[in-house]
């Protein structure tokens, strides 16, 4: 917001900039330096347009005559208008032709702000001023700050480069710029992210949340939108705003099925015009949506009406058979007869859209088995959605209601739902550890499921594909999971195949190769991120791998990053892998000491997997592991021991369960742990022995980044039983092994177990300089180093080297790996510390 004040050295009256301004150089500066004769800022209310002129306006050249004209959006005549702005600039007002012609001889360098240009649609006005902006003096620099774009010539002005404007998304306040904000103002006690989130970086809606940090900001916003936006409409462009602003998307064509044939599509005409906060759905050309931030604003106060208008929604998009729309809007309207009939519709792969499968869990909770399993299809759809929340006993109940199918027509026709009940079964049992009779349920599945059910082949592959992984059958497991893919792409299915590479990063990791890991899982994000598919669940699920690789690696921050991103979208899918998330928030606070908060970490985790009915055998083993790790690095050997014996029994025997799919170390681990703390409280039996055949089992089976931890285990060991020539071995071949391998993780939680044992060994990892053989970047990832050395951008370095925006990140990402470090600024010190760089 600005403020009117007199300036000694300037005419008339000047903006005054508010206490809270924050100056932003990335706004100012193109528009100071544009040598176009029209800036032009359009953005609704709230976006900062005033601001941002009266800055610049500040920052006028001295040579220059500043104008400063406030319009607030008045609807003038032209006379009128000619006149204020013949007073503004000293001119003495006759007529339009005279204003026109002083303009054109005006000789002096002059800047002329327009603030707050006319809001309502005003063709004559409109016309006036282009007829204005093409005949002034080039002398003359105008500032034009508008809620919506006046009907001038402005393809003309653009194409005779002289035109240079600023919309609204680039208005908006970033990451950065917030997190200045939140930090001038500690008492408010509001976060940077939260801030974002509530606003969208909209300049009014970060200004209110940092006002109202302690009261009521959605108040405040309901308020600020009254009066700037629905005082100014009419009401019927009023209440088909708030329609609009429940709706996930619209277009002309919903619009004239909601508001009637012809009328619809001229209010959402005059909507776009008067600037009311409707933007492009994610950048599309076809679909819009009223800024989100508004939207979620108004979709969560009480508004009676809105069932009826979602129920029409839903009929406008069952006929144009976007079914995920559809399905969502009957829920909304509450006709859930129509929303179960819709999902005859949806396969598998739909339960990665969107938020359908929390959708369908609660579907399922409320109306029960009489309206959720009404054919076989159906119940499929219910048991996967079960099983990816974790509650095996209600998918148990769900699957066996395909008996009420049968007998089918055919004994062919009965075979193919004995497979479907089969591979559903096979997963239940895989999820719960009983691989056995897993594996003989997927195989015999296979052999009978019908072209047809492609989706349930592909997830008996994944399932044999998790198996096989499990046994250390590296070979088998990428077999299984390169035909598991080729079945998803030939049949197009992206979420699917994206499924699959959280398998195959799995491989790559065991292989001892996490960096390439890392590198598939962000490839698949970003190629689900251009498709534009809300693969919540799914991203999820990958945030929480890539936090996993990337806290191996060493790379704390990121993996932070990840962790939070992927405990998020995990809690709100209420998918089970949100365990993964809180286990690794506890490793990155034991990395730091914080034991105390780790163990919140672990306590967190177990509530809500109990809170969610999730069986012990998904997540007691795992936590119950990282329990004996904690314990042991503090000295408390014997808890780790009790804890470790006793899990270690439900892994042994004839009656032996499978470790859970996303835990593939998980028993080796458990087996090195019981060994290292019965050597801390002097109870060992033949440790190395036992140390040695776990570390031969790693290595027959190809399982590098397992076979590093197991030699720096062997040599702890070993230096603990005065063995020094086989810990030094041992150790030395675990840190040649984890640098190849980038296990960082594993040497940190050697020295949490034994500080200063690499020190008196003399075997803390020293960097050298390396040979070009040994250059663990290849010659295009170097190219891209030496222009980061140089302070170029991602942007000029794809210029420069004739390759994409998006590759270039590849390549960055690729080069922080595989250099362990996070930072650019570090990717370049070490590359010249390593000899990579002249």
């Amino acid at each position: 917001m600005t403020a009117m004040t007199r300036c000694l050295d300037r005419p008339g009256f000047m903006p005054r900039l508010s206490s809270h301004h924050l100056l932003r150089p990335r706004l100012t500066e193109p528009l100071l330096t544009a040598e176009a004769r029209v800036k032009l800022l359009c953005a609704p209310a709230g976006s900062g347009k005033s601001a941002l002129l009266a800055e610049c306006a500040l920052q006028a050249p001295t040579a220059c005559q500043v104008y400063w004209l406030p319009l607030n959006g008045a609807a003038l005549g032209v006379r009128d208008f000619c006149q204020r702005l013949a007073q503004s600039l000293g001119l003495v007002f006759v007529d339009e032709a005279t204003l026109s012609m002083d303009l054109s001889r005006w000789q002096s360098a002059a800047w002329v702000f327009l603030d707050d240009y006319c809001r309502s649609p005003a063709p004559e006005l409109d016309a006036l001023l282009d007829r204005l902006l093409v005949t002034s003096s080039p002398a003359l620099t105008w500032w034009l700050g508008a809620r919506r774009r006046p009907m001038c010539n402005w393809p003309r002005l653009l194409l005779d480069d002289e035109l240079w404007e600023c919309n609204c998304a680039e208005m908006a306040f970033d990451q950065a710029e917030i997190q200045q904000l939140t930090t001038r103002c500690p008492h408010v006690g509001q976060t940077a992210d939260k801030v974002r989130h509530f606003s969208g970086g909209w300049c009014a809606g970060v200004r209110i949340a940092l006002l109202e940090a302690d009261g009521h900001p959605e108040k405040t916003l309901l308020d600020y939108l009254q009066h700037e936006l629905f005082s100014t409409l009419m009401p019927e462009l009023a209440e088909a705003w708030r329609v609009l602003a429940h709706l996930p998307r619209f277009n002309p064509g919903l619009c004239e099925h909601l508001f009637g044939f012809g009328e619809g599509a001229d209010h959402l005409r005059d909507l776009l015009a008067l600037g009311a906060f409707i933007e492009p759905w994610e950048d599309s050309a076809d679909w819009l949506q009223v800024f989100p931030p508004l939207a979620k604003l108004l979709q969560d106060e009480p508004w009676p009406a809105k069932r009826s208008w979602h129920r029409r929604a839903c009929q406008w998009f069952t006929v144009a058979e976007d079914w995920q729309v559809a399905f969502e809007q009957a829920l909304l309207a509450e006709e859930y007869e129509v929303a179960v009939s819709l999902l005859r519709h949806f396969s598998f792969e739909d339960l990665f859209r969107q938020q359908n499968a929390v959708l369908l869990l609660r579907l399922h909770e409320q109306h029960g088995d009489e309206l959720m399993l009404g054919s076989a299809q159906l119940v499929g759809l219910v048991t996967a959605a079960l099983l990816f929340a974790g509650r095996f006993d209600q998918a148990a109940q769900c699957i066996d209601q395909l008996a009420r199918f049968t007998p089918q027509p055919t004994a062919h026709l009965q075979r193919q739902l004995l497979a479907r009940w089969q591979a559903q079964w096979g997963w239940l049992l895989h999820l719960g550890g009983e691989a056995l009779r897993a594996r003989e349920h997927f195989l015999e599945a296979l052999a009978y499921l019908p072209e047809g059910a492609w989706t349930s082949r592909l997830m008996c592959l994944s399932g044999l594909t998790q198996q096989a992984l499990l046994r250390g059958e590296l070979d088998v497991a990428q077999g299984l999971n390169r035909e598991a893919l080729c079945l998803a792409r030939s049949h197009g299915s992206l979420l699917l195949e994206a499924l699959l590479e959280l398998d195959h990063a799995q491989l790559l990791e065991q292989r001892g190769a996490p960096y390439r890991a890392q590198s598939l899982l962000e490839n698949v994000q970003a190629m689900l991120a251009g498709q534009r598919l809300k693969a919540g669940p799914l991203v999820g699920r990958i945030a929480l791998r890539r936090g996993h690789l990337a806290l191996r690696q060493g790379h704390d921050a990121m993996a932070a990053e990840c962790f939070e991103a992927g405990l998020g979208i995990c809690l709100y899918s209420q998918d089970k892998r949100v365990l993964y998330g809180f286990l690794g928030l506890a490793l990155l606070a034991a990395n730091k000491g914080d034991y105390a908060q780790a163990f919140i970490q672990l306590r967190d985790a177990e509530r809500l997997m109990q809170q969610r009915q999730v069986p012990d055998t998904v997540y007691r083993a795992v936590l119950l592991l990282l329990s004996g790790h904690f314990w042991l690095q503090q000295g408390r050997a014997e808890l780790t021991l009790e804890a470790v014996s006793r899990v270690l029994r439900h892994y042994r025997g004839p009656q032996a369960k499978q470790a859970p799919p996303a835990t593939l170390e998980l028993i080796p681990r458990l087996e090195y742990l019981q060994v290292l703390a019965e050597v801390k409280l002097s109870r060992f039996d033949a440790p190395i022995v036992r140390l040695n055949a776990l570390l031969e089992s790693a290595r027959q089976r190809g399982m590098l980044c397992l076979e590093a931890e197991l030699h720096l285990v062997v040599g702890e060991v070993a230096w603990q039983m005065a063995d020094r020539p086989l810990a030094l071995r041992s150790l030395e071949a675990g840190l040649e092994l984890a640098g190849r391998c980038q296990v960082q993780q594993a040497i940190r939680e050697l020295r949490l177990r034994q500080p200063g044992l690499l020190s008196e060994l003399g075997l803390e990892p020293r960097e050298s300089v390396v040979c070009a053989g040994d250059n663990p970047l290849s010659q295009r990832e170097l190219e891209v180093l030496r222009l980061i050395a140089l302070g170029n951008s991602n942007l000029e370095i794809a210029d420069q080297l004739f390759i994409s925006l998006h590759t270039v990140k590849t390549h960055a990402r690729r080069i922080h790996s595989k250099l362990g470090v996070e930072r650019r600024t570090q990717a370049v010190a070490k590359a010249k510390t390593l000899g990579l760089m002249a």
